[in-house]
């Protein structure tokens, strides 16, 4: 492959279904003076970006998500591709964002009904009600389901009270300078029964900006990163909001105190309130990719023109990426990096199908969840060492903030933490394999998953599918390599499913059980996402009309899939998938793939089409 690409070809691929929103937002980027924030003080970040979150409001940003009923626009796919671009530029403005209109907005609107979409939703759009998402809490933050937080239905209203310190709300986004009000989950209490987790709208500062009336706020000071979000802590003492306080969509509470509720199940119930949460999590996932993206850029631009060592008997130094070293920091990266987002476009896709449908399929929602969960997780441990990477590639003037790379590193940090701990997603993504998806898949404690393993749920898992035939390993056949992918999903899932059950028939505590095979669980999630992604490849090259941009992809995509075999040869080669000839092959044609794609890397990253005034840096 020796023809150059036109990197607009490739970014008509990569752009999908949102291409003209995709277009929209950039060209308003590029006429946008961008804002540095490398080197402002805590609390001057945190002033300007909520007059950018002024800005967005003005350009209408905020519509994209939000019913057309109430001024909205409709578009929820739209919406999570809005924050996603948000990722080229200051991260704190995407998570700030992320807060007001996708966490605290977005719970208004999914889980509660026409009385608080008509009063807060124009307000919430308009920025006239900044709010907060008030979920975690100290001693809590997995295990939402046992927060400890209490509303107690008294005299016609709930009372919040924060019984001590480990039930503080913590972490929580715009409450430290510019939240007015927040949805606080907390458990609903009624006479001596607890019915779960619900959401309440509680206001937590006047209009003055004074703490309400039991209510305590607490700065959460400086972050390793995104110091212009305004994390805080929040404690209630004896607050009183009147029982339509509570968002009510799933549950509600009759003025004598009668609960109901269209779901019988406190856990199903619960679930299915944290399930319509989903899009921050997309959103996330999406962020984490744009930030990669950015990176890489940075990163290819600086190895092309900064040069070391010159060859014995010659006198010009040669360019950093000419190197296989280099190419291989940085070229796997990018490639597994356009695996991700043509994941991230699909799954995008699945949100909006799910959540703009008329008649919403329980069973869609569930595969979305798992979904979502996995590909966030992968996203943002990739980021992580991807930034990390293309930092070492740059050297000590990656090291200077002023050239972006220390602050992408420090804001995307927490990102495999928040909107879900990643290894707790990828627990939720095995427990839907084994389970099929069954009402209780969701709960993420290590109990529940022992007492779905002793009720031997997941029998079918080893009849679900037959083994591919991998025949001889020819490592550039696509049929090949989707049948190895898959076949190491079933076996991993089926064997699984074999140890967990035969554990399971003895004696042994369950909790025991699961808790010895942790890692059996966390390899059976990876490996079924790594098949999802590398599914959403091909199908992105089947789309892709330009026969030259189509045969480059087909170049990356052998380039992520034999570098995620060279990343797990050790699996392939004890269970006897390759040989160790076959597996060394694999290592060599990873390095030829890299010099075959170094002519290509620059129309690779020019393809994100990022505005260049996010990229532009004294690197190159």
């Amino acid at each position: 492959m020796t023809s150059q690409v036109d990197a607009g070809a490739l970014t008509a691929v990569l752009d999908g279904r949102w291409a003209e929103l995709r277009g929209r937002l950039r060209d308003r980027m590029t006429a946008t003076k961008l804002a540095d924030s490398y080197d402002l003080d805590r609390e001057t970040h945190r002033a300007q970006v909520f007059e950018q979150l002024r800005e967005l409001v003005a350009a209408g940003h905020p519509k994209l998500g939000f019913d057309r009923e109430y001024g909205g626009a409709g578009d929820v796919g739209g919406s999570v591709v809005s924050f996603q671009l948000l990722g080229y530029g200051d991260l704190s403005l995407m998570v700030k964002a992320g807060v007001q209109w996708g966490l605290f907005g977005g719970a208004v609107q999914m889980l509660g009904t026409r009385r608080h979409h008509e009063r807060y939703l124009p307000g919430i759009m308009s920025l006239d009600v900044p709010g907060c998402f008030a979920m975690t809490e100290s001693g809590h933050g997995s295990d939402v389901q046992h927060l400890r937080t209490t509303a107690t239905f008294r005299d016609g209203e709930f009372v919040l009270d924060t019984p001590d310190d480990d039930a503080r709300k913590d972490y929580i986004g715009n409450a430290a300078r510019d939240g007015r009000m927040a949805v606080v989950f907390a458990q609903l209490v009624i006479g001596d029964r607890s019915y779960g987790v619900h959401a309440f709208l509680v206001p937590i500062r006047d209009e003055a900006g004074r703490p309400m009336p039991g209510v305590r706020i607490e700065d959460c000071g400086p972050k390793a990163g995104l110091n212009g979000v305004d994390n805080g802590r929040l404690w209630f003492s004896g607050v009183r909001v009147p029982r339509e306080a509570l968002l009510n969509r799933y549950a509600d509470v009759a003025p004598d105190g009668t609960y109901s509720s269209p779901i019988e199940s406190d856990g199903r119930r619960f679930f299915t309130m944290l399930g319509a949460l989903v899009r921050g999590r997309v959103s996330v996932a999406g962020s984490a990719g744009s930030a990669t993206q950015r990176a890489l850029t940075i990163g290819v631009r600086r190895a092309e023109t900064r040069r070391q060592f010159a060859r014995p008997g010659g006198d010009e130094e040669i360019v950093l990426l000419d190197y296989l070293a280099h190419q291989r920091k940085l070229l796997p990266a990018l490639a597994t990096t356009y695996a991700l987002h043509f994941a991230q476009e699909e799954l995008v896709t699945m949100l909006h199908e799910v959540h703009t449908s008329s008649s919403p399929d329980e069973r869609a929602q569930r595969v979305l969840e798992s979904r979502a969960a996995g590909i966030k997780a992968v996203a943002t441990w990739h980021a992580t060492a991807t930034i990390q990477a293309v930092r070492e590639a740059c050297g000590g003037a990656g090291y200077l903030a002023e050239n972006l790379l220390p602050g992408l590193k420090a804001d995307t940090d927490v990102f495999t933490t928040f909107e879900g701990d990643n290894t707790v997603l990828l627990q939720l993504v095995a427990k839907g394999l084994l389970t099929d998806y069954r009402d209780n898949f969701a709960d993420l404690s290590p109990l529940a998953t022992a007492r779905l393993v002793a009720e031997q749920l997941m029998g079918a898992v080893l009849e679900r599918w037959p083994a591919p035939k991998l025949g001889s390993p020819s490592l550039f056949d696509r049929q090949w390599q989707r049948d190895l992918f898959a076949d190491r999903e079933q076996h991993v899932l089926a064997g699984l499913a074999r140890r967990l059950r035969a554990a399971a028939s003895s004696d042994r505590d369950p909790f025991d059980v699961f808790n010895d095979a942790q890692d059996h669980v966390l390899l059976a999630g990876r490996v079924h996402i790594d098949r999802l992604v590398l599914e959403a490849f091909v199908s992105a090259i089947e789309r892709c009309a330009d026969s030259s941009a189509r045969a480059l992809l087909e170049r990356v995509c052998d380039l992520h899939v034999l570098s995620n075999i060279e990343a797990d040869r050790g699996w392939f080669l004890e269970h006897g998938r390759l040989t160790p000839p076959v597996a060394k092959k694999v290592v060599a044609e990873v390095g030829a793939l890299c010099k075959e794609l170094r002519p290509h890397a620059r129309t690779l990253v020019d393809a994100f089409a990022i505005p260049e005034q996010y990229v532009v840096t004294s690197l190159g």
